[in-house]
């Protein structure tokens, strides 16, 4: 631009000077030619270097132009291999998709044919059963006659008849053994087959919500301001207990049948507040629940084992509160999960929770549930935090590396205390760490709330 500008400012002066030696040839009274000559060579020399000048500053822009257009043809080849490359995990996953589809009718096509078999078989069973308490009249019959007929010495062929007749029952009584071990085995299977087709269920929603989430990136987000504990909503009902109640369970039972935060004092421990939550006829005591993110669960060792959050909101109980009310006597855990799609499942455990010696080691056996289990059954765990990992055997820091302290064995498993993300994720990395459940054959899922609950094991009747 600048030699430009110094070319527009010298080409006058040259035309100028061009002028001046016109004129000074019409008139008589002028210099002589030698001096108009030097004159026009010092014009033509200071256009030449304008233009020079000139066509360098052009030379230099011609190449930033084609720098940059360099630049802007890498970045559409590199764009255009990122898309190709998520074109063809899409359709991996949409295959993949079809054939889960395919095994879930092949599945339920089998499982309406075991239905009907086994509708057969009952039939059938049936029609035994009745035939069997007929045939067991007549035997009896036949024993009322051979009792009074045995004064008079009966004769070969009744005792030959109700010998046919015994065996004829036995036979009778054999195949229907063999019915009824039949339709056990049919029932077994149909068990086998509904199981398979829940599993199969799990992963095509999971498949789904992939899909819509697999080739969007996630908006970075602030990490949420810890709230003290216990902080509790002032607009929040509060309620207390005349009384030593253990657990939120004794306080339902003591006449208090509402949801909502109490104070209880388990055995051989201080009072301290809880969240009660009433369900199934009972009131469970709930130690964590996660909503929507807006507390930040990376917390160091002191904060999870006394607790941190609000009450109302998102929290963690703390180990120490949860160790002193499960020491009282044998309890279950219950975790209800919430998928982005609102999709909702619970699994619940018989559990123990050791000491602060011990590191607060946690053991687990199923009970029930509508979703594969993830957490390691049989196995002590540890508990951990980013600043005291107590896993020895392994290397590799969990916490640090996933975020969110937890019982863990490996750092791919299940963590429902980690950092709290949308389905946008950036993939496998950032997925693990987030909140989400991951069965040890299967996929993830990313979780949208969680909420884990005890209650003592002497509930009647639970969902």
């Amino acid at each position: 631009m600048k030699t430009i500008l110094i070319f527009l400012f010298i080409a006058p002066l040259a035309i100028s000077a061009r002028a001046e030696k016109d004129y000074s040839s019409l008139d008589p009274a002028a210099p002589p030619e030698t001096k108009s000559r030097f004159a026009m060579l010092d014009d033509v020399q200071i256009l030449a270097n304008g233009l020079l000048q000139l066509g360098h500053g052009l030379k230099d822009f011609v190449h930033k132009t084609k720098g940059q257009m360099n630049d802007i043809f890498q970045k559409l080849n590199i764009f255009d291999k990122s898309f190709y490359e998520l074109s063809l995990q899409t359709s991996e996953i949409k295959e993949e998709e079809e054939q889960l589809r395919q095994t879930t009718a092949r599945l339920q096509i089998n499982n309406e044919e075991i239905k009907n078999l086994s509708q057969e078989m009952n039939s059938k069973i049936e029609y035994l059963i009745q035939n069997k308490i007929q045939l067991q009249e007549k035997v009896w019959g036949l024993e009322d006659k051979v009792t009074k007929l045995a004064v008079i010495q009966p004769a070969m062929q009744e005792t030959n008849e109700i010998s046919s007749l015994k065996a004829f029952v036995e036979q009778q009584d054999s195949h229907i053994k063999q019915l009824l071990k039949i339709v056990e085995d049919q029932h077994a299977q149909l068990d086998r087959q509904h199981n398979q087709i829940m599993e199969l269920e799990d992963k095509l929603n999971h498949i789904e919500l992939q899909e819509i989430t697999e080739n969007s990136f996630i908006v970075d987000q602030t990490e949420p301001e810890v709230i003290p504990f216990p902080v509790h909503n002032s607009t929040a009902a509060m309620y207390k207990f005349d009384g030593a109640a253990p657990d939120c369970t004794a306080l339902y039972n003591s006449g208090i049948r509402s949801s909502g935060i109490y104070t209880i004092k388990p055995n051989g421990s201080e009072a301290f507040d809880v969240y009660c939550e009433t369900k199934f006829g009972s009131s469970w005591t709930v130690i964590q629940n996660r909503v929507d993110g807006s507390l930040d669960f990376n917390q160091t060792w002191d904060n999870y084992e006394h607790g941190f959050g609000d009450l109302n909101e998102e929290f963690w109980l703390g180990l120490n509160k949860t160790y002193s009310i499960t020491k009282q006597g044998d309890y279950i855990l219950r975790i209800e999960l919430q998928d982005w799609k609102d999709n909702k499942r619970y699994i619940e455990y018989a559990f123990s929770l050791g000491s602060p010696e011990t590191g607060y080691t946690l053991q687990l056996s199923r009970i029930s549930g509508n979703i594969p289990n993830a957490l390691p059954e049989q196995t002590e765990l540890r508990f951990s935090t980013a600043d005291r990992d107590t896993d020895i055997a392994n290397n590799f820091n969990c916490p640090e590396n996933y975020l969110g302290g937890w019982w863990h064995s490996e750092c791919e498993e299940t963590n429902l205390n980690g950092k709290y993300v949308t389905p946008r994720s950036r993939g496998r990395l950032e997925r693990r760490k987030g909140l989400y459940w991951k069965p040890k054959k299967g996929r993830y899922y990313l979780l949208k709330s969680t909420k884990i609950m005890i209650h003592p094991t002497d509930l009647k009747s639970f969902d």
